[in-house]
Formats: structure tokens, C-alpha cells, sequence
């Protein structure tokens, strides 16, 4: 199968239209991954040959589907930032990056520094020792299957709470095991990033037995 040509600034700058210092921030993230990656291990080394496809706009596409009164948003197991950090840099208000592993949170540290995001918030924990209030948006990439996700988002949610989560082409499969336990409200999107991607839109998650309206984060 043939891959398309790595993609640059200009080029995410045509898919998602962002102001020249925003796109600066982005540059600089990149540019701070690569150096740490040669001492941390922050994303796959093959990712890097098209970062802005494989990372930025991997992450940034998740804009289309945020409620336009979003302020606060929570990003479970955030690793290199993705998504969470890059949504930071394009403008939410209030980030909470979640990363238990202390030197990938080094890095998210070095980062809200570097590129002057004062809205962020690194909890160097696990997410089930964080206490926060419920989110407008809990976000996810790579981190677990959606059975074992749905648990850990719903402590960051109430019932206005919308989940974002990036899947591959797994996703169907996780989709039947999680309806076996969860009442699910969903919408699948195709990736702008890949053709085996899917970003997993969920209005509502409740455990079979319960009511929507129940959960609320403790």
C-alpha cells in the first residue's frame, strides 16, 4: 500500500487553519520531542518520519468535536501531550494532562514552560488517585481498551461530559465488548490522520443496570 508524502506545516496549516503563532507553538513542541525522545522514550521512532500527520493532526482533528463552551479538559494517559497538550496549544482554555510516568511528565512540564500555556495542569498520577471536577471534554489516545477506559473517564464526568478517544482499526471489536457491560452513546468518525483510524465520539456511558444521570465525578 502506497503512503502519502509526509506532511508539513503548510500542509496541516491547509487541513486546520491556525494562526502563524499557534502553528510557531506546534513547530516548538515538535522540535522539543525530538530531543527528548533521544533520551525518553515519548513515541514510536517510526511516528517521527510524519509527525505532523501521525501526532499534530492525529491530535488537533479532535477540535471539529468539542462543544463550543468548552473550558476544561482532561487527557488520561498523556504521555508526549497527545492530544491533550496539543489542544493546549490550539486554544482550550483548561488542560489536565494525566500521566503517571514521571519523566514523560517531565516532559509535559518542560513543555507548559517552554511554549507559555499557563492553562495547564500535569497531575503526575495515575487517574484513579485524581480528584478533579468534571470535565466539558475527557480525551484518550492509545491508552487502554474502551472497556477498561469508560471506568476511568466516567471518574472525570458528569452527564454533559463528552468523551473523545482516538482508535484504530480495532474499534468495532472493542465497541461488542464494551456493550456488554456499558449503555453507550456513540458517534464513529473517520480520521483525518489515518485511514485506519476512528475518533470515538461518546455523549453518554452508563454501566447496564444504571441510569445515564447517576455518575458524577467524586
Amino acid at each position: 500500500m502506497s503512503h502519502p508524502p509526509p506532511l508539513d506545516p503548510a500542509g496541516f496549516a491547509r487541513i486546520l487553519p491556525v494562526s502563524r503563532e499557534t502553528l510557531d507553538r506546534l513547530e516548538r513542541w515538535l522540535a522539543d520531542l525530538r530531543r527528548w525522545k533521544a533520551r525518553i522514550n515519548l513515541v514510536g521512532a517510526s511516528t517521527l518520519d510524519d509527525p505532523w500527520r501521525r501526532h499534530i493532526l492525529d491530535s488537533a482533528q479532535l477540535l471539529r468535536f468539542l462543544p463550543p463552551e468548552t473550558r476544561r479538559l482532561v487527557d488520561l494517559g498523556s504521555g508526549a501531550g497527545l492530544p491533550g497538550l496539543i489542544l493546549a496549544i490550539l486554544g482550550v482554555p483548561e488542560v489536565h494532562l494525566i500521566e503517571s510516568d514521571g519523566r514523560k511528565a517531565a516532559f509535559l512540564l518542560h513543555c507548559k514552560g517552554s511554549l507559555g500555556l499557563p492553562g495547564v495542569t500535569v497531575h503526575v498520577a495515575r487517574a484513579e488517585d485524581v480528584r478533579l471536577p468534571p470535565a466539558d471534554v475527557v480525551t484518550a489516545r492509545a491508552l487502554a481498551p474502551l472497556e477498561r477506559l469508560l471506568p476511568l473517564a466516567r471518574r472525570f464526568a458528569d452527564e454533559r461530559t463528552r468523551f473523545l478517544f482516538l482508535k484504530g482499526r480495532e474499534v468495532e471489536g472493542e465497541l461488542t465488548r464494551a456493550r456488554r457491560s456499558w449503555k453507550i452513546g456513540v458517534h464513529l468518525h473517520p480520521s483525518l490522520a489515518s485511514t485506519d483510524g476512528r475518533v470515538l465520539e461518546i455523549e453518554r456511558a452508563s454501566p447496564l443496570g444504571t441510569e445515564p444521570d447517576e455518575h458524577h465525578a467524586p
